[in-house]
């Protein structure tokens, strides 16, 4: 099903502007309306990176628990509900902020076939990047959560709001 580039608006076949903007949807170049992809796609991504980094992690964590041996960030609270500031997610963060915004796409993006994008299916900046990256690596459950509330035609998280960013099928 084809969504409108301004709103996320799904579009029939034969619509020529879109229901809820008045966006057109065919220019001369015939412009394409945007292919997101489903929540399903995005978190076997999602559990895919995880699974790679949580491998490559290991030794990180090990060099990290031997000279600080708390496992959470020095100043950060814990108490703080739907968060996690840990080792883990420092590096999640990192790996997500250069993959996304140098390559558009993570290890498992790639093997899904899926790309972040700005709303105009361009490629995101880091500035971009840095911004849905925090959601997906600190605050994932409040950000999806929040996301499948109040953005449910675009398909984003909170942070993928923020950021001004979509997630497409490459």
């Amino acid at each position: 099903m084809p969504y409108c580039q301004k709103c996320g608006a799904e579009l029939s076949e034969e619509d020529k502007f879109c229901p809820n903007c008045r966006n057109p949807t065919e220019t001369t170049e015939k412009t394409k309306a945007l292919n997101l992809a489903y929540w399903g796609e995005r978190f076997v991504a999602w559990l895919i990176d995880v699974i790679i980094l949580g491998v490559i992690a290991i030794p990180i964590k090990w060099f990290w628990t031997t000279f600080w041996p708390t496992y959470t960030i020095p100043g950060f609270p814990g108490w703080i509900p739907f968060t996690d500031f840990g080792m883990n997610n420092v590096i999640y963060f990192l790996y997500w902020l250069l993959m996304d915004g140098i390559y558009g796409q993570s290890l498992g993006k790639m093997l899904l076939r899926i790309k972040i994008t700005n709303m105009n299916e361009n490629p995101v900046n880091m500035g971009q990047a840095a911004i849905e990256s925090v959601g997906k690596a600190f605050l994932l459950p409040l950000d999806c959560l929040l996301g499948w509330i109040l953005y449910p035609r675009k398909r984003q998280r909170l942070f993928n709001y923020l950021s001004e960013t979509i997630v497409v099928k490459a």
